[in-house]
């Protein structure tokens, strides 16, 4: 420590990095870094925190200014200019007090009075795993002589206010009265060439290639945009790839202060700013970097005559976290190919550590969990030639890009995939499994027939099979709503192990699997020959309107029935809407009770919750909140309901479509008859058509009960959680979100918990939600998500997959959140995903447009079940759709116009 100004000076060397809050995330980085072995770090000094708040306290307008801008409307940019200006005025105002100015010129005279110095802002919310907050401070180069520094120092704490860092913080939730600004002094280095090291690639993910970017001067030229830099590619220590870009200027520094461009000689231009084996050298020294610190980085880098210097690392924030699997027995650190479970269960949301832990443990096959998600390994299937085919087929019709992702992968010579255990090589039977109800996620076959009418699963079209399975469901949920509400502490838990593995015999029910892949393989069947007889695209899809059975359709339509309770009472209609705006209004069913007609109101919609109350937005994470915890959610809904169709329209709707459906059968059976050996084909297809009525609506049913399971499960819990609440063991019950299954098992046997750890947890999971998961991840961590390889699309429109017929034009309505849903008469839907809390929705739009989705996921088969023309799978949908804009949909032939 330097004798002058001791609290608030303090040399690089005694900075640790756990010492964030007192130096700042730069300014503990590069103290960290200057104790790594082999790593140089130009020597220099940190004005801790305590000098910034000294400084502000003698300026209180700050407090005034701070308390406007947190006023202030986020989307207000003028306002925040201006509050931000005057905040930056008032911190350069205030001075710097003259024990403290001693201290940082002391710290000056003692590194050399005549060097030059680079002074650099650190504030306390930077470099941070979730957010690096690059260039949203500033940073001085070229500062000669003390009151230089001191002036560049003023103005570093002046720049946490910059209108970039304010609005930044802003968008990570970060309160501007939580941030506080150390600064970093260094000598300047003057380097020949300087630039950027990613110890993994920023772009792809993949950690075992690093990239560099090089040019000539300083690197503020390069990090600015100033000029373009050179690009080294490095794998396995030896560069890959390399582009050499034409440096036509540099940012070099002037004698007396400051920096300037300057002009490349031409016949330096396109020579290389560092050679191959110097490329090397400096991803070696990087990975020792990113070892000390425990993730890849971003490292800023100096090389001058005698060798590199590091000037700055930080976590890399964008990276999508890996999964981390135990290895078996034996097994090295060979490659692995994981598949999101998000994309085929159509809910790419973050999850809590209590949701993700609670799926792995009902679920048929093995998850691992990376930046909240879930993955299964595939590997083995892909390495096996007798169950590759088979999983790529599965894979293709619910998700074209994830098989176009996992080919991407096979073509590369470096990814070697292992070899299967051969006594397992040719077991299909999970392939493609990504863990609950599903097209072979049950652990049945895996594709559809090779050719001509199938075996069927289910030896005929019999309804009363279906009636059969959903007895069974019914009573193994009874059953557990039984026995579950009397067990409670250690015994809970050992209750819900077996509760797990009767949840599995549930969904592995032979019949029921059988039973869905019947009207699966009908549907392929259909699509295949009709096509192939009639040039019909899609057949099955009209031929499937109004199956009967269907769960999730029928949770649509039963909410036009609630409406029709409403619609007639003036006074309920217009409490609603009260309610609708109202964050707080899950009350509102005891107020219905003291109006006209809210009696009636409030009996149908508690006795839809009864029956629908388990289902909510991202269903399968246990942790988010159900429609019964909170009922408001679907006062929207039922408003559009009531506002958008008149008495009786669920009846209407679903006859509609039944009619469709036995013209559609009528007309096509008619037609084939009309053909040569046209008897046998019309035959084989009412067979099939058959199959598709009885099967089809029993698609959606394990899922359904599923829901109802966990919400059992989360009952009980939550109860539990309470107890330990009142224990004093945590604070809240919901803390228990941010726990494993097996942690909050642990915390009601030891009666003890770690706070830390669920801050820890809480802090991960606002860093995972703005994570955008890949559809295939590799153990490189490469995030792979595929691309569709079509020229039938026409010049600018969006590409998707086709999943219900028919075309339709209208206004897009962008919505993320099933609360924000105002629809009008002949919209579209457009969203990430939808899954069945989302089917209600289906009935007052148009058209259906969606990021996730596949040929069997729950919002293709609505979509089909309501004859909703819907494209699926359209990559960045809703960024490149804006709301309000008029679109055709396409939902034929798979891809989305934008008319204006």
């Amino acid at each position: 420590m330097f004798d002058e100004g001791r609290e608030t000076v303090l040399g690089l060397g005694e900075v640790g990095e756990d010492q964030a809050g007192l130096v700042g995330g730069k300014g503990a980085h590069l103290g960290a870094l200057s104790r790594v072995d082999g790593v140089r770090v130009p020597d220099g000094f940190c004005v801790t925190t305590d000098a910034f708040r000294r400084v502000v306290e003698r300026a209180p307008e700050v407090e005034a200014l701070l308390d406007r801008l947190a006023g202030a409307d986020p989307d207000d940019r003028q306002a925040v200019r201006a509050l931000s200006a005057e905040l930056r005025r008032a911190v350069e105002e205030a001075g710097i007090p003259d024990d403290l100015a001693a201290g940082i010129t002391g710290a000056v005279a003692r590194l050399g009075e005549g060097a030059a110095y680079a002074v650099r802002s650190s504030a306390t919310a930077e470099d941070l795993p979730t957010a690096s907050f690059a260039g949203q401070q500033d940073t001085y180069l070229n500062v000669v002589g003390p009151a230089e520094v001191l002036r560049h120092v003023s103005r570093c704490w002046a720049s946490l206010f910059t209108e970039r860092a304010v609005i930044y913080r802003r968008r990570h939730g970060i309160d501007d009265r939580t941030v506080h600004m150390a600064v970093v002094v260094q000598r300047m280095v003057l380097p020949d060439a300087s630039g950027v090291l990613f110890t993994a690639d920023p772009v792809t993910g993949n950690r075992r290639t690093a990239t560099v970017d090089a040019g000539f001067g300083l690197g503020e030229a390069l990090v600015s945009g100033l000029v373009n830099p050179d690009v080294f590619r490095v794998r396995d220590g030896e560069v890959v790839a390399r582009a050499i870009a034409v440096k036509q200027r540099a940012l070099h520094a002037l004698p007396g202060g400051g920096t300037r461009e300057v002009e490349v000689e031409p016949r330096q231009q396109e020579r290389p700013a560092l050679t191959h084996a110097q490329v090397v050298e400096l991803v070696r020294l990087g990975r020792r970097i990113e070892a000390h610190f425990g993730c890849p980085q971003d490292i800023e880098w100096c090389l001058t005559d005698d060798g590199f210097r590091i000037v700055q690392s930080r976590p890399i924030t964008t990276l999508f976290p890996v999964p981390d699997p135990v290895p078996e027995a034996g097994e090295g650190p060979t490659p692995r190919v994981y598949v999101s479970v998000g994309h085929q269960q159509m809910m790419t949301d973050a999850m809590k550590p209590l949701g993700w832990s609670m799926w792995q443990r009902t679920a048929m096959v093995p998850m691992y969990e990376a930046g909240g998600r879930l993955f299964v390994d595939v590997s083995p299937r892909l390495a096996s030639s007798a169950s590759r085919a088979a999983l790529l087929d599965v894979m293709g019709k619910g998700d074209p890009l994830v098989r176009d992702a996992l080919e991407t992968v096979l073509e590369r010579d470096e990814f070697e995939l292992p070899v299967p255990d051969p006594d397992h090589a040719g077991d299909t039977d999970h392939a493609g499994d990504t863990g609950h109800a599903g097209p072979a996620r049950q652990g049945g076959p895996v594709g559809p027939p090779a050719g001509g009418a199938p075996e069927p699963s289910v030896t005929e079209a019999d309804p009363a099979i279906v009636a059969e399975l959903v007895e069974r469901s019914e009573r193994s949920v009874a059953a557990l709503a039984r026995d579950i509400r009397t067990k409670s502490g250690p015994e809970l838990f050992d209750f819900l192990a077996e509760a797990f593995e009767e949840h599995k015999r549930v969904l592995s029910d032979p019949l029921s699997i059988r039973a869905i892949m019947a009207g699966m393989e009908a549907t392929w069947w259909l699509n295949e020959k009709l096509g192939e007889w009639l040039g019909e695209k899609n057949a099955a899809d009209a031929l499937t309107l109004s199956a009967p059975g269907n769960i999730t359709s029928e949770m649509g339509l039963d909410l036009l029935d609630v409406a029709d309770a409403i619609r007639p009472h003036p006074e309920v209609v217009a409490f609603l809407a009260d309610v609708q705006d109202d964050a707080h209004g899950d009350g509102f069913l005891d107020g219905l009770v003291k109006l006209p007609g809210g009696s009636a109101a409030r009996e149908a919609i508690e006795t839809y919750l009864r029956r629908y109350g388990m289902r909510c937005v991202a269903e399968i994470d246990i942790t988010r909140p159900r429609w019964s915890e909170h009922p408001a959610t679907l006062v929207p809904l039922i408003l559009d309901n009531v506002r958008n169709f008149g008495p009786g329209a669920a009846e209407r709707r679903f006859e509609q479509g039944r009619s469709r459906a036995l013209r559609t059968e009528q007309d096509v059976l008619t037609r084939l008859r009309a053909l040569p050996d046209g008897e046998r084909k019309a035959a084989e297809t009412k067979r099939m058509i058959d199959q598709v009525r009885a099967f089809a609506g029993y698609r959606e049913y394990p899922k359904y009960g599923i829901v109802c399971r966990y919400f059992l499960y989360k009952q009980a819990l939550l109860e539990e959680a309470g107890r330990v609440v009142r224990g004093g063991v945590l604070d809240e019950r919901e803390d228990v979100f941010h726990l494993t299954f097996q942690e909050f098992e642990d915390v009601v046997r030891s009666r003890r918990a770690d706070p830390r750890l669920i801050a820890r947890r809480k802090e991960a999971f606002r860093s995972h939600e703005a994570l955008t998961p890949p559809r295939v991840l590799t153990s490189d961590g490469e995030a792979v998500n595929g691309a569709y390889r079509r020229d039938d699309v026409p010049a600018g429109a969006l590409a998707g997959l086709a999943v219900s017929t028919g075309s339709v034009e209208g206004r897009a309505r962008v919505i993320l959140d099933l609360a924000d849903a105002e629809l009008a008469e002949g919209d579209i839907l457009v969203t990430r995903f939808t899954d069945p809390s989302w089917s209600p929705l289906f009935l007052g739009v148009a058209g259906l447009v969606t990021e996730v989705g596949g040929l069997m996921t729950h919002g293709a088969v609505i979509a089909r079940e309501y004859g909703l023309p819907a494209v699926v799978g359209v990559d960045r949908a809703t960024r490149l759709i804006r709301d309000g804009q008029r679109i055709r949909v396409h939902g034929t032939d798979g891809y989305v116009e934008i008319l204006e």
